[in-house]
């Protein structure tokens, strides 16, 4: 197979590199292995001196100071004519390739069944969740969210203490403190317990926004009582503050819409 070299400017740079490196390392090397042979220090000691070690008055070496200022040229010429900023990047290519692959892989399962959807999500999760979340969703000893149910008391406590604005619900940020003292561990009792029994009363200020249900009224804010699609692809997109630390977004085109779609099917799975 026959490369060439001559289109591919970043080869044609390394090449150039690694022959000035090779051609100076070799001249300084000499030069100054023979002064060491031959030369004897000389010249007049600086007033300042360390532990009775003083310093020449000697000037800057002509090579150090030639090797200082074409090191700065040639940052300039790499920067802006060799290699300029907008010019080719393996980066840049990369992405375009993940880009052009998401939308063929968009396309090509636009609508897979119910199996193709539960095993894509088992696939993306294990990659993907599973380092925090564990490898059956459970949250490894509760260091992370488990998905075998909604959330623990202490997770809902939380949540209603310190409010939570990353995820880009139509209804906005839930500012922290809406229920506080012994109202606050009430509702996140009632959450923890699946909503079931008496409805706390306070529970009338998280109503506003998530429904006498809980269940966010039809995604303008999040569903109290379950994991649904709407849920999880928003903290996929957005992240989520927790007890633990920040959940980063995956905005950033490492899962596609229906990857998004297929690791919510997944997650339902688990409490199934």
């Amino acid at each position: 197979m026959k490369i060439n070299l001559s289109s591919d400017v970043v080869n044609q740079l390394s090449l150039v590199g690694a022959a000035a490196i090779i051609i100076l390392t070799v001249y300084v090397a000499g030069k100054y292995i023979k002064q060491m042979k031959t030369d004897t220090s000389t010249g007049e000691l600086s007033d300042e001196n360390w532990d009775g070690i003083g310093e020449y008055k000697n000037p800057i070496p002509t090579g150090w100071a030639i090797s200082f200022v074409g090191t700065m040229i040639w940052g300039l010429w790499y920067w802006f004519l060799g290699y300029p900023l907008n010019a080719y990047s393996q980066i840049g290519e990369y992405n375009q390739e993940v880009k052009t692959y998401n939308a063929e892989f968009a396309k090509k399962w636009q609508n897979p069944d119910d199996e193709t959807l539960l095993a894509m999500g088992e696939g993306v999760f294990l990659v993907q969740c599973a380092p925090c979340h564990g490898l059956d969703g459970t949250g490894i000893d509760g260091k992370a969210q488990g998905f075998d149910k909604r959330m623990t008391e202490k997770q809902a406590l939380y949540v209603i203490e310190h409010g939570q604005e990353q995820l880009g619900y139509p209804m906005g940020a839930m500012p922290p403190g809406m229920a506080s003292g012994d109202d606050a561990k009430a509702i996140a009792k009632w959450i923890a317990g699946g909503m079931k029994g008496e409805k706390p009363a306070a529970f009338a200020a998280c109503a506003s926004c998530h429904g006498d249900d809980g269940k966010g009224l039809g995604g303008q804010a999040a569903n109290l009582a379950e994991y649904d699609e709407t849920l999880v692809t928003h903290v996929l997109k957005h992240g989520k503050k927790g007890m633990i630390g920040t959940m980063p977004a995956f905005n950033d085109g490492r899962l596609t819409d229906i990857q998004m779609k297929a690791v919510a099917r997944y997650i339902a799975s688990l409490k199934e």
